[in-house]
């Protein structure tokens, strides 16, 4: 995804879709990783007030979930393989980052355990997550994201180097 004209993440779309017809692919991929982690940002955020409102646990799970997927999202476009699903998430995270030694093992873990949590809390009615789980995805999701970042950062300045 990402190689062909007129797709989310090429640098050629026209200007009427919002995007700078002549932004090189680096750039882009820069606009797009910031535009995700800010995204993951929110997400946290989002999950901070849900838990401290005491709003229910699967909502919390929701947005925690989201902020590791939209951080995830960040840096497979740093390496230009960005899938279409969910589950494509996971495994290139696996696959790119955590068996190249990149990521720890717990952090995919953390990752597969929240994508199952979300789709039993999202589409399952008939399990209850307690609060004190939501509480937990939020402290492994703001883990995942700063992880994240502080790889990006470090990859980023190695590169200006």
């Amino acid at each position: 995804m990402g190689e062909r004209a007129g797709t989310p993440f090429s640098s050629r779309r026209s200007c009427e879709n919002g995007w700078n017809h002549d932004m090189n692919e680096e750039k882009l991929d820069l606009v797009l990783i910031k535009y995700r982690l800010e995204q993951a940002d929110d997400s946290l955020m989002d999950a901070k007030v849900l838990l401290d409102s005491q709003r229910t646990p699967q909502s919390i799970v929701n947005r925690a979930y989201y902020a590791m997927f939209y951080a995830a999202l960040a840096l497979l476009q740093k390496i230009r393989k960005v899938p279409r699903k969910h589950r494509g998430v996971l495994s290139l995270f696996d696959t790119e980052f955590v068996l190249k030694g990149l990521f720890p093992k717990y952090l995919s873990k953390d990752f597969h355990e929240i994508f199952e949590l979300r789709q039993v809390s999202d589409y399952q009615i008939t399990e209850k997550i307690t609060m004190e789980k939501a509480e937990k995805t939020l402290i492994s999701a703001r883990n995942f994201v700063q992880e994240v970042k502080t790889y990006l950062l470090s990859d980023q300045t190695s590169e200006e180097e």
